[in-house]
C-alpha cells in the first residue's frame, strides 16, 4: 500500500518546526526550512487541512529546495477568526505578505485543493504585473480549478448553505472520518493516527466553530472563474498537473476539462489508484512526477 515517503511526523513535531508571524493583523503559522542557497519551493495546502499535509514529502524535497509553507487563515496553527468573509483574494494577500517578508525573489509553486484556487489568483497577479516575486513554475495537485467540474461533497454543500452553522455544531469526529476518508483511494485510506491528527489541527485554536465560514471559497470559484481560468490558459511559466485519478471531487474528469479548455500543460502525471490527497496517499509517486516536471523547467 502506497503512503508516505518518509517517517510519520506528528502535528506537534510539525508545530516545533515552524513559527507564528503577524501579517495583516493575523498570526500565521509558517515553516521555512532548508538551505537558503537552494531554489525556493512555496507549498500551498488545501481544505480543510494545513501545511502538515506536506510532511510525507518534506525531508526528500528539502534536499533540493528551500521549503516555505504556511497555514492559511482559518487553518492549522494559524488564527481562526469567526468571520463569514474569508476570501481567496484575502488568502492570496497573506501568501504574498509571506513572500515579501521572506524576500523570495523567485520560487516554484506546488499547490493542492483550496490552495490550487489561491495559486490561480496568485498566478493571475503574476500575469497582470501586480504579483510579488516571480514564479519559476506551478504545479497543481487535485483541486477545483474549474467550478463546473468540482463535485462538492454533500457535507460541503450543507456547510455553505444557511444550515451551515447548525451542521457545523452537530458534526464531530465520526462524521469527519467518514466524509474525509471517502475522497481517498480504496487502497490508500488515511490511518486512524492520520485522521486524529487532521481532526486535531482542524480543532486547533477553536477552529471547528468556523468550519462553515471557510466554505465561501466555492462561491469565489464561480464569481472569479474567468480570471482564474484565463490565468491557466495564458501562463508564461511551465505548469503541471499531478492528479489522483479516482478522486470523486476533482479526479480524471477535472484533467479532461483542463485539456478541453487548452490550458497550459507542460507535464501531466496521473496516479491511477489515488484519490483527492496524492501527497498523503502516495508521497513517493507525487515526488517522482514532480521531479520529472522540474527537469523540464
Amino acid at each position: 500500500m502506497t503512503k508516505t515517503a518518509e517517517t510519520f511526523c506528528t502535528f506537534e513535531q510539525w508545530r516545533q518546526m515552524g513559527e507564528s508571524i503577524e501579517f495583516n493583523g493575523q498570526r500565521i503559522f509558517v515553516v521555512d526550512d532548508g538551505d537558503e542557497m537552494l531554489p525556493t519551493l512555496l507549498l500551498i495546502h488545501g481544505f480543510p487541512t494545513s501545511s502538515w499535509d506536506w510532511q510525507g514529502m518534506w525531508s526528500k524535497l528539502r534536499l533540493r529546495y528551500r521549503l516555505v509553507a504556511m497555514d492559511m487563515l482559518g487553518f492549522g496553527f494559524s488564527d481562526k477568526p469567526n468571520l463569514r468573509n474569508y476570501t481567496i483574494h484575502g488568502q492570496a494577500d497573506l501568501v504574498e505578505a509571506l513572500i515579501q517578508h521572506k524576500q523570495l525573489d523567485e520560487y516554484h509553486v506546488l499547490a493542492h485543493d483550496y490552495g490550487d484556487t489561491v495559486a490561480q489568483e496568485l498566478l493571475a497577479r503574476q500575469l497582470d504585473g501586480s504579483g510579488v516575486g516571480c514564479w519559476l513554475s506551478g504545479c497543481f495537485l487535485n483541486g477545483g480549478l474549474f467550478p463546473e467540474t468540482h463535485r462538492a461533497l454533500l457535507t460541503q454543500k450543507l456547510l455553505l448553505s444557511p444550515l451551515g452553522p447548525l451542521i457545523n455544531r452537530l458534526s464531530g469526529f465520526a462524521q469527519f472520518k467518514k466524509s474525509f476518508s471517502s475522497v481517498f483511494g480504496a487502497d490508500t485510506k488515511p490511518s486512524l493516527e492520520e485522521l486524529e491528527a487532521f481532526w486535531a489541527l482542524i480543532n486547533e485554536n477553536g477552529g471547528k466553530h468556523i468550519f462553515h465560514n471557510l466554505m465561501t471559497y466555492i462561491r469565489d470559484r464561480r464569481i472569479h472563474r474567468e480570471r482564474w481560468v484565463t490565468a491557466l490558459k495564458t501562463a508564461t511559466m511551465p505548469l503541471a498537473l499531478i492528479n489522483g485519478s479516482v478522486d470523486p471531487v476533482s479526479g480524471e474528469h477535472m484533467v479532461r476539462r483542463y485539456q478541453e479548455l487548452a490550458c497550459r500543460l507542460d507535464y501531466l502525471g496521473r496516479l491511477e489508484k489515488i484519490g483527492h490527497y496524492p501527497q498523503v496517499e502516495d508521497a513517493a509517486g507525487v515526488l517522482d512526477h514532480y521531479y520529472r516536471f522540474l527537469e523540464l523547467c
